[in-house]
């Protein structure tokens, strides 16, 4: 499974290839799913580029990118969208069109309070786990591990010399991770080098503009789909994972 995850945090200030509108992010997915992406992981924004959880922002970036997609697409709940564990579970309370999945950083306040919520309403959920935050040891506390869809194994080391490692370390932080499948990613300098030991392993991986903006030899990416390309080149596994829960 290659999951692409098209915008993150970043804005517009990282390019013109990053996708902000609710039109651009369907342009943007439907290139990179016809490129090989199995998977949509996105940030919905607000007008001013912040990353929003509010439902009036959701609703039309989820509509866009179905109408032009067949694939499950998945959102953030990362606290920098929506300060406060409380109001986090109230915008998930509140959305109007529900993601297939939704990310909840374990190692955030309240993230099992939202991982419940989302689970309660339909939406299934991948456990993010991020190197160095003491996610894996939560993760592996929670009455919640058996029931995510899969884990998203984060690897915050940067470094492209050392990330290979950060990334065995983290895997071995997560043990057995209660039997749920891993997707395994880097990001900026390190997504390349943990991407291919995602692929030698054997492991889901993602890859898109949230990540990186660069392809493995230096140079610029234009978009996420040449992205998904470099990374089927690279020796990601492209066949699909089936999610399941949402609509």
């Amino acid at each position: 499974m290659v999951q692409v995850c098209l915008n993150g945090r970043r804005s517009a200030a990282d390019g013109a290839g990053v996708p902000m509108s609710p039109e651009d992010l369907a342009r943007s997915a439907a290139a990179a799913v016809a490129a090989g992406a199995t998977s949509v992981h996105v940030h919905p924004k607000t007008p001013c580029g912040r990353d929003s959880l509010s439902p009036h922002v959701l609703a039309p970036a989820l509509e866009a990118i179905r109408a032009r997609v067949r694939v499950p697409v998945g959102v953030t709940t990362g606290a920098w969208a929506e300060p406060g564990p409380a109001a986090r579970r109230d915008r998930v309370r509140a959305w109007s069109v529900l993601p297939d999945f939704a990310s909840v950083n374990w190692h955030e306040p309240g993230a099992e309070e939202v991982a419940e919520e989302l689970l309660g309403r339909g939406v299934a959920v991948e456990a993010g786990i991020w190197s160095g935050t003491g996610g894996a040891g939560r993760f592996a506390a929670s009455p919640l591990g058996p029931g995510v869809l899969r884990v998203l194994a984060e690897v915050t080391d940067p470094d492209p010399a050392t990330a290979e490692a950060s990334a065995r370390a983290l895997l071995a932080e997560l043990g057995a991770a209660h039997g749920r499948p891993v997707l395994l990613h880097g990001e900026e300098g390190g997504t390349w080098p943990v991407l291919r030991l995602a692929a030698r392993l054997g492991l889901a991986t993602r890859i898109g503009l949230e990540d990186t903006l660069l392809l493995p030899d230096g140079r610029r990416a234009l978009s996420n789909a040449e992205l998904v390309t470099e990374a089927l080149r690279t020796g990601a596994r492209p066949a699909p994972a089936r999610d399941t829960g949402g609509q």
